[in-house]
C-alpha cells in the first residue's frame, strides 16, 4: 500500500527565521508559525481560540528566499512531517518534529480580527518555487 506524508499550512510567523549554513555551505532557514482555529464554545457561548506552533525548515535556494520573511507575516507552506533526534547541550537525547518545507507562498495583507467591514486585503506576493524544481543535489 503506499503513503503520503504532506503537510499544508497556513499561518503566522512568530519571529524572523534563522539562518544557517552547513559545513558544506548549504543555506538553512528555520521558523516557527502559528496556526490557529476558533469555535463557538456551546457552555458558555463565547468564542474558543487553539494555536499550534509548528517548526518550519527550508532548505537551499528556499531558505534563502525565507531569509526575506518578517514576523506575523502569513505564510503558506507545502512541505512534509520529519522528526529527528539530537543530544542536547545537557547531554539528553530529545526528539524534534519539524515541517520541512517544500514550497513555500507570502501572503501579505492585514490581520483579519473580525472587526473590519470588508474582506481581508490579502495578495499573494510571490511564490517560492519548490526545491523539486531546481537542479540542485540535496
Amino acid at each position: 500500500m503506499a503513503s503520503l506524508n504532506k503537510v499544508i499550512l497556513i499561518g503566522r510567523l512568530g519571529a524572523d527565521p534563522e539562518m544557517r549554513y552547513t559545513a558544506d555551505g548549504a543555506p538553512v532557514a528555520t521558523f516557527n508559525m502559528a496556526t490557529s482555529e476558533s469555535w463557538k464554545d456551546k457552555s458558555s457561548g463565547g468564542w474558543q481560540e487553539k494555536t499550534e506552533w509548528h517548526r518550519v525548515v527550508a532548505w537551499r535556494n528556499l531558505a534563502e528566499r525565507a531569509e526575506q520573511l518578517k514576523k506575523g507575516n502569513l505564510v503558506y507552506v507545502e512541505g512534509k512531517i520529519q522528526s529527528r533526534e539530537f543530544e542536547g547541550r545537557d547531554g539528553n537525547k530529545r526528539k524534534i518534529v519539524e515541517i520541512v518545507a517544500n514550497t513555500m507562498k507570502v501572503i501579505i495583507g492585514e490581520r483579519d480580527d473580525r472587526k473590519s467591514s470588508g474582506a481581508s486585503r490579502a495578495e499573494v506576493e510571490e511564490d517560492f518555487p519548490s526545491e523539486k524544481d531546481e537542479d540542485v543535489p540535496l
